[in-house]
């Protein structure tokens, strides 16, 4: 099995070219330098040239709150580039993990999210990810469309290490408290995705570590386990506006996992300690 894994810069694209490695898999990560994902035609002939059997796609434009601003930039990637990729896939015969998000659905309420709620984004960044999901599901037989929320991970920028830097000045730090979600580790998505790979139990996912929390929970937890004596101030979102609206409620079920056969994410507190213990092995 060939295995083309976009977005390997980033954390989750790291960790699954990382997970496959293990696996005795043959990978290939590329990133913006190899074609970009809005040229049809570049991206064609790097991956016909290659010919994965798997296209696990992680590449993406994330920022969200700057996507209320380049709403045209954001649907060009994370939508147009998707359905590229999408439409090679299908070419190919190839398998196509599509990482998608939480924003896809309103984000109000209490209750968890299944895969086949309404969906009803409420920034430009939850609908370009959402087209993208639709391009998936029009285009390609063999996909796997996985929902994901708050992503850590070793390569690259996260909730988590900036908390950690602000420990260095602060002993106190006012945090959200009134959004409630998932955090996801990239380590442990990664296992995941390369059990999928490795299956034909093609669907909508929602994939992220277990149980819930708010923002100031997450922080909170992260100082504890890492030695830092910071109070966290819990704080309501509209002490931090933002741009681009954020969803009060992440919560995602994950029973389609398990119905699948497919084992759910280690609980969010034991992937924050494990998280935390891979941070210091690298700083060493």
């Amino acid at each position: 099995m060939k295995v083309l894994v976009t977005g390997v810069t980033g954390q989750l694209g790291y960790d699954c070219v990382q997970e496959l490695e293990r696996r005795g898999i043959e990978v290939r990560g590329v990133a913006s330098r190899d074609f970009s994902l809005t040229d049809h035609a570049a991206a064609k002939r790097y991956i016909e040239t290659y010919r994965p059997d798997v296209i696990i796609h992680c590449a993406a434009y994330t920022a969200v709150d700057k996507a209320e601003d380049e709403q045209e930039i954001c649907e060009a990637i994370n939508a147009e580039g998707t359905r590229n990729l999408a439409k090679i896939a299908q070419e190919l015969a190839a398998k196509m993990i599509y990482i998608s998000t939480d924003y896809v659905f309103p984000g109000d309420g209490e209750r968890f999210y299944e895969p086949a709620d309404k969906k009803e984004p409420q920034n430009a960044y939850g609908l370009s990810k959402l087209h993208g999901e639709e391009a998936v599901q029009e285009l390609v037989e063999k996909y796997f469309i996985v929902r994901i929320s708050w992503v850590f991970g070793i390569n690259g920028r996260n909730f988590i290490r900036t908390m950690l830097k602000l420990a260095e000045t602060h002993d106190t730090l006012t945090v959200v408290d009134d959004q409630i979600g998932s955090p996801t580790y990239t380590h442990d998505l990664a296992v995941l995705l390369a059990d999928m790979a490795q299956s034909d139990k093609y669907g909508v996912y929602h994939a992220t570590n277990e149980g819930v929390c708010s923002w100031a929970e997450l922080a909170a937890e992260t100082f504890r386990q890492a030695g830092r004596k910071v109070t966290v101030t819990p704080v309501p979102s509209s002490a931090y506006p933002t741009k681009a609206v954020r969803p009060k409620n992440s919560r995602m079920s994950k029973d389609c996992l398990e119905a699948a056969g497919f084992h759910r994410l280690p609980a969010w507190q034991d992937a924050v300690g494990r998280y935390l213990h891979e941070l210091n092995s690298k700083a060493e």
